[in-house]
């Protein structure tokens, strides 16, 4: 049976949200009257203690709902009931989506697309995931993609590293990073892939057009599959028998290249 235009509205609208968790960054959000919140999650076991009735009285003041749940439930809102602190908060951010939403949208527009991102396959270290926001929205990145699995999720450490950039930058999720990247690849976009053997230096990458470049793990760099749907290696050249340099930095030096 084909889905509804109504439901696929409203699958569209729950995949835009982000939700955060913690007490300090819920309350945090909850203090900046630019970040657009759909809803406060909040375990009915709470103790009643000075953040909690702050968050209440947050909310209550910016009309937002708040939703009651036992442990369970809102372990299921949080994905992560060991580091939640029994809030939650869904974030309706204007960037925040999906890579298929992206792609169609890219497709709809009637103006040619040039656009750079970061794709992220196997990046665990949350600091370093927070750098790598930092980075590309400081440095005019147009999005990040952030696979479901294999890398680090959108935790508190990781918006603390961002220091609040994580929700001024567009992230789009995928299930598969190696599909998203053949989804991009059919959509003409070039795929470059970070090698220390790359026929080309990141300097010779100019020009406007449709690129998405690749960091790989902190440790065993891209993965296989992710590998094949690369165009094109680059490399950054090192002096002194350098090897490599730390993910962050590697995104740091790709999302600035243009502006120095």
């Amino acid at each position: 049976m084909k889905d509804t235009p109504e439901y696929l509205k409203k699958k569209a609208f729950y995949n835009s949200l982000l939700t955060i968790y913690g007490r300090k960054p819920v309350l945090e959000a909850l203090q900046n009257p630019s970040l657009p919140v759909h809803k406060l999650h909040m375990a009915s076991s709470n103790q009643r203690d000075q953040i909690i009735s702050r968050m209440e009285a947050l909310a209550e003041a910016r009309h937002i709902e708040i939703a009651r749940w036992d442990r369970k439930g809102l372990s299921r809102i949080s994905k992560n009931a060991r580091q939640d602190q029994g809030v939650a908060l869904d974030l309706a951010l204007p960037h925040y989506g999906t890579c298929d939403a992206f792609i169609l949208q890219q497709r709809a527009s009637a103006e040619k697309a040039h656009y750079e991102l970061l794709a992220l396959d196997g990046i665990t270290n949350p600091q370093n995931l927070g750098m790598i926001i930092r980075s590309a929205c400081a440095g005019g990145m147009d999005g990040i993609i952030l696979p479901r699995k294999g890398c680090a999720q959108i935790d508190p450490l990781v918006i603390k590293a961002s220091t609040g950039t994580l929700f001024k930058t567009r992230i789009l999720h995928c299930d598969t990073l190696a599909d998203a990247l053949g989804n991009f690849r059919k959509a003409g976009t070039t795929i470059f892939g970070l090698s220390s053997h790359g026929p080309i230096t990141l300097a010779e990458v100019t020009g406007k057009a449709p690129r998405i470049f690749v960091l790989g793990n902190e440790t065993h760099g891209v993965s296989d599959d992710v590998a094949k749907q690369c165009n094109r290696l680059l490399r950054i050249p090192m002096d002194n028998e350098v090897e490599s340099l730390n993910v962050a930095v590697t995104a740091a030096l790709i999302s600035f290249r243009g502006q120095l």
